[in-house]
């Protein structure tokens, strides 16, 4: 098909996102056998190029790396990286499986994803609707000001959905999620305004736990097996699960919410890591 004689020439095919993130959830387990197989100065060396291939602060490094061990049966050790480039991802993955260690780390789940900002986060002229709708009166000092305040916020956010930091707390949860299709209660067939509605209500649980639970919603759709996945950080365990349990609750979570399996860690440095799990 030909372009139209006005249309804007396309961008270069490229694997590398623009305008955020790629973004993969890696889990091992150790296999003791395979481990035990291995010689003192095989495992010596294994763990120390494994601690370079992990250390965030190394030149070529993803431009977020972060290890954890994982509580449960599920997996031993999780490695969360993002880059604008997946195959600097990738190489990490890769070095892991070619590594001394790699004979011994058995991958038991991954989640390929991007970050975004959400379709629910309001638009500036949305928000003034929404004083609007509140009762705020357009032509006053108090919209102005609560309008310039979401704009400088809004700022932020992006920044933050689309390149996060990882905030310095001690405990971790990432699980997947979808929105249901269930005949009933089908997420796909509702009115955008609605969906906002609720996933507004939703924000308002989540902003609740400012201080005590850092998020990231990361996009999967047709790139894995879910949706999203959510990861969280909390400044205790016990907030993870207080702040799941509350957002239950809202009506996009309740009636339209299906969720995956939850992998709940603690943040380590490498060498902390191979060394809780006797690596």
């Amino acid at each position: 098909m030909n372009r139209p004689a006005h249309a804007a020439p396309p961008s270069e095919p490229t694997i590398k996102m623009t305008d955020g993130w790629h973004c993969l959830h890696l889990y091992y387990r150790v296999c003791q056998s395979s481990l035990n197989q291995l010689t003192d100065g095989q495992r010596a060396v294994g763990r120390e190029e494994l601690m370079h291939l992990l250390d965030p602060a190394r030149p070529g490094a993803p431009l977020r790396l972060q290890t954890s061990v994982i509580s449960g049966h599920k997996a031993d050790l999780g490695v969360l990286m993002m880059d604008p480039d997946p195959l600097v991802i990738d190489t990490v993955r890769q070095s892991i499986r070619n590594s001394p260690l790699g004979v011994a780390l058995i991958p038991t789940y991954s989640f390929v994803s991007i970050t975004e900002v959400s379709e629910y986060v309001p638009t500036l002229e949305q928000y003034g609707e929404r004083l609007k709708l509140e009762g705020t009166p357009p032509d006053s000092p108090a919209f102005a000001a609560k309008l310039k305040a979401y704009e400088e916020r809004e700022v932020m956010m992006r920044k933050q959905r689309l390149f996060p930091d990882f905030p310095p707390w001690p405990v971790a949860c990432f699980y997947p999620m979808n929105k249901i299709r269930d005949p009933h209660a089908n997420w796909y067939t509702l009115p955008y305004s609605r969906r906002m509605d609720m996933m507004t209500e939703h924000g308002k649980s989540g902003m609740k736990f400012a201080g005590k639970v850092s998020q990231v919603i990361t996009a999967s759709t047709g790139l894995d097996d879910w949706e999203w996945g959510v990861t969280l950080w909390a400044r205790e365990p016990a907030f993870l699960k207080e702040i799941v349990y509350t957002m239950r609750f809202d009506e996009a979570s309740a009636n339209y919410a299906g969720f995956g399996p939850f992998y709940v860690s603690y943040i380590m440095s490498p060498a902390d890591a191979l060394s809780h799990l006797r690596i």
